[in-house]
This record gives C-alpha cells, structure tokens and sequence, in this order.
C-alpha cells in the first residue's frame, strides 16, 4: 500500500495548520475552555510539547505536525515540587510522583506513604510548608477531592492554591493567579487528566501585569500561620520544617538535584540517629518515639520498589508502510482501565462508568426509553447520555443536580446539512440544556479536497459550544475514510480547537477500531483534544482494547452491560 503522506502533507501546509500562531510566551499558552467532565479532555492552542525521549513517532505525524512541535529549548526549565495526599489519593499520588520524575523534577514527598488513614489537613500542610519556605516551587496536594485540602494550605502564609478539575482551571490558576499549590480530588479525576493538569500547572506563568497586581494584593492579606512559621510571614522568608524519610515523609530526588539552599534529605537507615532527629523536629516527638525499626525498614523497602518501577509497553498499528505508536497515548490515558488490570472491584465500575457516553439514538425511541436511559446513567454515573435533540429538554430534566452530562448530537447522521444549519441547532440544543455537542463533518466536502469547508463546518459549531460553554466533540465518520482522509478530518478539527475527535455515527458501515483509534490519537493528543470511539463498543473487553489504543471516551449503548461485566470482574 502506498504511503498517502505527500498529499496530505502539502494538504496541511495549504490550509496553514502548522503556520497558527500562540502569543508569545515563556511557557506553553492553553486556551482555556470550560471540561465539564473528568474524561472531557480540553483542547490546546497550536503549541505542541516535545516528543518525550526514548518515545518513538510515526513519521506520519512527525511530517504532517513536525512544524508544530516546539524545540526542548522553549520548554520551561523543571522545578522542585512537594506532593502529597491522604489515603484517598495516595494511588493517584504515586503515580503522579513518578511521571514528574520522569520529567526531570526534583520531588519531595510528604507522605502517605503506604495508603493507610491519615488526616489531609495534615499532609495539606506539610505540602504548603514546602513551598511557602521556598524549598520546592510548586505543590500538589491530594485527597478525594480537593476541597479541604486547598483550604488547609491556603492557611499558610506566601502559599496560594487552587483546585484543578480541567486544563482551564489549570491555566488560570497559573497565569491570572500565580498559584503556587495545586489540589486535586482523585475521586473526581483519573490519571490521565491529572498529568495534564500538571503539565499545564507547571509550565504556565503569571506574567501580565494586572494579574501580578491582583496577586500582590493576595499577598498583602496574607497572614502567618500560628505556630510553625518564624519568618517575616513572605513567600520564601519563612523557615524550612526538615522533611525526612519517615512512615509518612518522604524525599525523593526525581531527574535533577535538589536546590543547594534546600533542606536536606536524610537517609531511612534504621538506627539512623540523624534520622530520628529530624523527624523528631517535623512529626513531634511523641510521634518519633512510636516509629519502630519495622518501619524504617518499611520505608527503605518502599524507596527501592519505586526506583524499580518500569514503563508500560504499548502496541503498534501499522497502515501499509505506515506505523502509528499507541504507547504514546497510554502513557497519559491511564485513568480508569489503568486500575482494571489490578482488579480493584467497586472502583473499576466508577472509572469505567466514567468513560461511556449511555446512548440512545434510534430514530424510535420513545419517551418511555429515554427516562430508563437517564434513569441508568444517574445510577451508574455515566459521563453522559447521548441522545437525538428532540429529547434535550427532557433529559436536561431529568438529570438536573447530577454530574451527568447531557450530549445531543447536530447534523447527524449524514453530516450534509450546512454550517449554519449545524450551528443553529447546536445553539438551540444548548439553550435547551444540552453540554456536549456531537456534530457530524460534511464527509463529502472531505472527500473533495475542500478542507476549507470542512473547517469552516466544524469552527461555526465550536463557536456555538463556546458561547453555551459546551464541548464539542467531531464525528468523522471513519468508515468512509482513507487513512488520510482521517488525517486532515482530524486536522481540521484541531484547527477548530473541538474538544474531541469521535470516530463514527454508527449508522455507517462500520463502528470504531482499535486502529482508527490509534491514528486519531496520534494526530490530535499533543493538542489535549480527547478522541471518541463509538460504534460497536458492546463489552468491556471492547472498552478496554479502545481505551488502549487511545480512546477518552466512548459512545456504547451497553453501558450497563460493561459496567456488571466491571463489577463482576
């Protein structure tokens, strides 16, 4: 088979995918759009980050996008970080300590470190102290969602944190409020989302002057915090508290050195006077004084499980002479499937449920349906229900005070209506109470070369969704697609900045594949936009071959079915 590359390379320079520009910064510039879901990935401006070593690309997408990628000299140099969390987030704490190593940050770790119960408030203010002392630039505090947690570390002077649930709360925690600590609830996000969080939470600085005077207004009502702080009661003026590798503190130094200026880390040796010292100043010596050998020994094990973990596999799909790396998307899509294979019962059920649009689109279907249909997505906490516009007003009903979202879908199933058309029915269903639209390209404007058309299409759409702060998710209809042809639909709606590139109607000859799913991923991940797959998706077993191979979303009538097939497994 012949590499379709020339073509749709010239295609992408045409309509000036790789020529869109960001305003000039220092850090990555994201577009803030509201998420009104965990699973509902916002998208990016065209700023692409770097390729992360030892990852291979495709060189399809490498010579479609290569233009778009920034250099490694733009990115924004690693900062030490403190982490923590109660037993609630202690899974997703983990994790997150891990992937920030991975990227060159020196991490300190302020516990737990083994899951058992513990108080947030406490962790919260170990986290704050970290960074109100300057010892470590940011925070990220954990538990199950985030609420208190922010609380407790705003009771610190010079600390200033916020809860994230999506990539615009990210950013604009950052650039209009130069928070320093960042709280996420992990029983309201996955894996997933939270690494883009922190991508973003990272890398974004506070740098125009009407945000840096409000912020500094922050400051001045900043308080000391009784009983630790012996400073002037300025960010990076107060003493450090020791962090020491104790049952529940821990440093860990991730892909760069700690800051000479930081406190030291000392070695979990049983017996270890220094040892014992340290944590006696930071725990309080009663508590120092129930820490037994067993637990030093315990925490000593611990650092040397965690500096053996190894990286995820993935696998490769290949297009003729043509290979797309589904790996790459793994890494940042572990959310909830990335627990099924650790066979977390309850749990399990709560992600998956989290993934599936409950969807009901049969041109017969009765009132009766679609009442059971938002009866079951209450129950199960599905992210949506997806059904045809006549029913919006009725599901919006039906499901007001619950975090389930209405979807409804525009110009479906053809896609041949016109721009304007599509728009004028996404603002109704938005009026109507609709927060996600599904809309479906004009496939033939594609398969005609008129990628302006099919721009343009979908751009009028995302306006629309802007305006109702909906999210817009893209049908292509991949079934009636070339390889390339999926390429530019993909494009263009990267270039529409949708929020989701979704893979069928089903109501064409075929449903989602594990391959269509790969290939969309590769084309739209860099750009935070979430890929669909719909059609088909009958079994968790399905679930779980799309998720891997990309997918943040999918479209399944059985949601039911694949949540006891979860449960029961």
């Amino acid at each position: 088979m012949t590499s379709p590359i020339p073509s749709a390379m010239g295609l992408a320079r045409s309509v000036g995918v790789a020529g869109r520009q960001t305003k000039t910064r220092t850090s990555i510039n994201y577009r803030p759009r509201p998420s009104w879901r965990a699973t509902g990935l916002r998208s990016a401006t065209a700023t692409d980050p770097v390729q992360r070593p030892g990852r291979r690309t495709h060189h399809l997408t490498a010579t479609l996008l290569g233009t778009m990628v920034a250099p490694m000299s733009a990115q924004p140099a690693s900062s030490p970080v403190a982490i923590g969390s109660d037993h609630g987030g202690f899974e997703l704490k983990e994790h997150l300590k891990g992937w920030l190593q991975e990227r060159g940050h020196a991490v300190t770790d302020c516990g737990t470190l083994d899951g058992s119960t513990c108080d947030y408030p406490d962790i919260a203010a170990a986290v704050a102290r970290q960074v109100a002392c300057g010892a470590c630039r940011f925070g990220v505090i954990i538990d199950g969602a985030g609420i208190g947690s922010s609380m407790m570390a705003n009771k610190i002077s010079g600390v200033r944190a916020a809860l994230c649930y999506d990539l615009s709360s990210a950013r604009n925690s950052r650039e209009h409020n130069d928070a320093n600590v960042v709280t996420l609830g992990a029983g309201l996000i996955g894996r997933g989302l939270a690494e883009q969080i922190l991508e973003i939470f990272v890398s974004t600085e506070c740098t125009e002057p009407r945000h840096l005077q409000r912020v500094a207004k922050i400051g001045a009502l900043a308080t000391e915090a009784a009983g630790w702080s012996t400073g002037s009661g300025t960010e990076g003026n107060a003493s450090c508290p020791t962090v020491a590798a104790t049952a529940d503190h821990l440093v860990l130094a991730g892909g760069q050195a700690p800051a000479q200026d930081a406190p030291p880390a000392l070695c979990a040796q049983t017996g270890d006077a220094a040892f014992q010292a340290s944590a006696a100043t930071w725990l309080g010596k009663n508590t120092v004084d129930n820490l037994s050998s067993a637990d030093l020994e315990r925490v000593a094990a611990r650092i040397a499980e965690l500096m053996g973990q190894g990286e995820l596999r993935g696998t490769t799909w290949c297009f003729g002479d043509v290979c797309v790396d589904a790996a790459a998307a793994r890494d940042w899509i572990e959310m909830g499937v990335g627990r099924l294979s650790n066979g977390l019962g309850g749990p399990v059920a709560a992600d998956v449920a989290g993934y599936i649009d409950h969807t009901l689109l049969k041109p017969d279907a009765h009132r009766s349906q679609i009442e059971t249909l938002c009866a079951e997505a209450r129950e199960h906490g599905f992210a949506s229900v997806c059904i045809n516009p006549v029913w919006v007003k009725l599901a919006a009903e039906l499901l007001r005070g619950s975090p389930v979202a209405v979807c409804t879908v525009v110009g479906f199933p053809l896609g041949a209506n016109l721009p304007e058309t599509k728009a004028m029915e996404a603002r109704r269903a938005i009026r109507e109470g609709a927060r996600e639209i599904d809309m479906v390209i004009n496939v033939g404007a594609l398969k005609s070369g008129d990628d302006e058309l099919v721009f343009r299409d979908i751009r009028l759409v995302v306006d629309a969704c802007e305006d109702g702060r909906a999210l817009c998710k893209v049908i292509i209809e991949t079934a009636l697609l070339e390889d390339e042809e999926k390429v530019r639909a993909c494009l263009a709606a990267r270039r529409a900045r949708a929020d989701f590139v979704k893979t069928s109607t089903g109501f064409a000859s075929g449903g989602a594949t594990a391959a269509d799913v790969a290939l969309m991923s590769q084309v739209v991940r860099e750009a935070r936009m979430g890929v669909k797959a719909s059609g088909g998706v009958g079994s968790l077993a399905d679930l779980d071959v799309m998720v891997r191979a990309g997918a943040t979303r999918i479209g399944a009538s059985a949601g039911v079915k694949i949540i006891k097939e979860a449960t029961s497994s």
